[in-house]
């Protein structure tokens, strides 16, 4: 989509290497070429308006919402500059790895790139996502801001397309002509801001038509009956985009399209952009309400994001270019309030119903509170961290802490929503607070304001005078042995463990191999494995940890028996209320041990229960705000039909 920053005029410009044009006449041109998705190998041809003498160019390194230096440059390759047809040399820089000099010739305006880049995931037979790190080429050391770019996407013959960015031809999303779409000018900025999808099974849905600006849903899949998405889901989408409305009471987008990819081997994504986001699940990840709850929050997260962490962002998190470092101190906002309002948002708005809400909130305190990792590190750390913590290997996690600042977020901000709603009987809100902090300036195209803790604490007071710099020190700086809780008490429950797993953990168990299925043995043993005995993590000082089981070890046979996880729950059953430790042959590399967990409590499993005699500020929080469209009853086997 056309931003305001894109219609600055052009010869504003100012480029900031001697052989750039300091008064760009017109955008690079960049032609993204996808016809060759299918074998995992996207092109690029792009031409950037020069003047003689050295330039250098650089490929973005630091990607807005990963939190960490993912950019792509080692799949990056057939990099070939020319001018006038002629071959130039180049050379990369020895420090900056991203970063490629070039010496333009004289009489040289225009100076011409090809590159390839190895697609190594997000991409099938039938389908591709381009996140367009991946092919991207600007004036290095330069504000992302005031470069300014004209995009076109080719794509293979019969494979429609969905973008935010706006065309500027005749365009049909479901059969682009010939393959090629052409977009309007932007920045290098909000370019890499706008995710395209495409897929042979390709289908658009107009969400909600009565809300401005336009909102839309843009599906591709393996197969061509996943991306028919069901009635009852369109209609829980709908509900979203009028409950974002009612929730932060501004829009900072001229369109926005969720892009979502359906797809066992091209799926496990989420992340936001002002005016789109890419959303990938597996390939039956929104085929029926039980697949759907594990993957429930995924859109309304995303979509939130669009106000919280594009449009408000911490001002260390955003930087002018993507070579210099994101400082992630304030991601228990940006991720946290995120991760918070979306679960809301997937309640209000029928993506997930009240019990279930209260459910998975359950399983996310829970987690928390069996951290020991909270004894030394604290949840701002967790977001000073994250470019580290990120995808971590399992091992010991507990214990070392890994994107905490999400799950902590969530109980921090439900702590201040229902401290807020208790102060004033119910009369104000964290949607109070919204509005001021996320609704500020009103409705706007997709820009970019940031903000401070300070600011968080003056948007608080606005709603209800409280010491929120304690509230918060106490709560994200200090180290904190417990998880936060206060929010699911104040809010009218609390949390509890039976021996028997809620209706939600069981059915999101059963959907997702990555959401638990095996063995829950964390609140008991202090294990987490797969259904084939390996142990993925052990709780720090816990049962299984203090008979010095570690992670790696893989279980053969509990007390007497073949593992399964049918063999473990008989086990920890057996012994509770007796003496006799569950016995265990384990392996560890080529070797076979024994050992003894001496642990008699039982199974256990959270959930949260109803405190009678005490406000449901919890419920509360969950009823929609917008006026809902009715869901229609899941009648699976014809949805799936149509």
């Amino acid at each position: 989509m056309t931003t305001r920053t894109a219609l600055l005029p052009l010869a504003l410009l100012a480029l900031g290497t001697p052989g750039l044009l300091r008064a760009q006449q017109a955008p690079i041109q960049i032609t993204a070429d996808l016809s060759e998705a299918p074998r995992k190998v996207y092109h690029a041809e792009v031409d950037i308006p020069v003047q003689p003498g050295p330039v250098s160019l650089t490929t973005p390194k630091w990607i807005p919402g990963n939190h960490r230096p993912t950019g792509p440059v080692d799949d990056i390759t057939g990099v070939v500059f020319t001018a006038n047809g002629k071959v130039l040399p180049w050379r990369r820089d020895d420090e900056d790895l991203y970063e490629f000099h070039v010496t333009v010739p004289d009489g040289v305006t225009t100076l011409h790139a090809h590159l390839d880049c190895i697609v190594t995931a997000r991409v099938t037979d039938k389908l591709a996502v381009l996140e367009w790190e991946k092919l991207l080429l600007y004036p290095a050391k330069t504000p992302v801001k005031d470069i300014a770019i004209q995009p076109s996407v080719k794509v293979p013959a019969g494979w429609g397309i969905g973008t935010a960015l706006t065309p500027t031809d005749g365009y049909d999303p479901q059969n682009p002509k010939g393959g090629l779409t052409h977009y309007a000018p932007t920045t290098v900025e909000q370019l890499e801001d706008s995710p395209v999808i495409t897929g042979q099974y390709f289908h658009e849905f107009a969400l909600a038509p009565e809300v401005t600006p336009k909102h839309y849903i843009d599906v591709v899949s393996d197969s061509p009956e996943d991306s028919k998405l069901r009635p009852a889901l369109l209609v829980e989408l709908n509900n979203l985009v009028r409950e974002t409305g009612a929730a932060y009471d501004s829009r900072h987008y001229n369109v926005y399209h969720f892009l979502l990819t359906l797809s066992d081997v091209a799926g496990g994504e989420g992340l936001e952009h002002g005016q789109s986001s890419d959303n990938g699940v597996g390939e039956k990840g929104f085929s029926d309400p039980s697949h759907q709850l594990a993957e429930s929050d995924l859109l309304s997260h995303e979509f939130t994001h669009s106000w919280n962490g594009k449009y408000r962002r911490p001002f260390n998190l955003y930087q002018d270019d993507f070579e210099k470092m994101q400082q992630g101190s304030l991601l228990w906002v940006y991720e946290g309030m995120t991760h918070y309002l979306g679960n809301v948002l997937a309640a209000r708005s029928g993506l997930k119903s009240q019990e279930q809400y209260r459910d998975m909130l359950a399983l996310s305190a829970a987690q928390l509170d069996y951290k020991p990792g909270r004894d030394w590190r604290s949840t701002e750390d967790t977001a000073i961290a994250a470019s580290i913590l990120r995808g971590g290997n399992p091992a010991w996690s507990n214990w070392k802490r890994g994107q905490d600042y999400y799950q902590e977020g969530e109980l921090f901000w439900l702590d201040a929503d229902t401290l807020i709603r208790q102060k004033t009987n119910n009369k104000k809100s964290l949607t109070d607070f919204l509005h001021i902090f996320l609704g500020k300036g009103g409705n706007t195209g997709p820009l970019i304001v940031t903000y401070n803790r300070d600011e968080l604490i003056a948007d608080l007071n606005q709603v209800y005078k409280y010491d929120w710099a304690t509230f918060i020190h106490e709560r994200i700086d200090n180290l904190n042995p417990r998880a936060d809780l206060a929010g699911i008490e104040r809010g009218g429950y609390k949390l509890v463990y039976t021996e028997e797993p809620t209706k939600s953990e069981r059915t999101v168990a059963e959907t997702y191999a990555r959401y638990g299925i095996g063995t829950n043995a964390w609140y008991s043993l202090g294990l987490r494995l797969n259904k084939e005995g390996l142990i993925s993590d052990v709780r720090w000082n816990g049962p299984a940890d203090k008979a010095k089981f570690f992670p790696g070890q893989k279980i053969i046979a509990v007390n007497g028996n073949v593992f399964s996880a049918d063999a473990l729950k008989t086990a920890i059953k057996q012994a509770k209320g007796t003496s006799e430790p569950i016995h265990f042959i384990l392996q560890s590399d080529a070797f076979v041990t024994t050992a003894d967990i001496d642990y008699h409590d039982g199974e256990r499993y959270p959930r949260l229960v109803r405190v009678d005699g005490t406000p449901a500020y919890l419920d509360d929080i969950t009823k929609p705000l917008a006026k809902s469209e009715p869901i229609p009853a899941e009648k699976k086997e014809k949805d799936s039909a149509e």
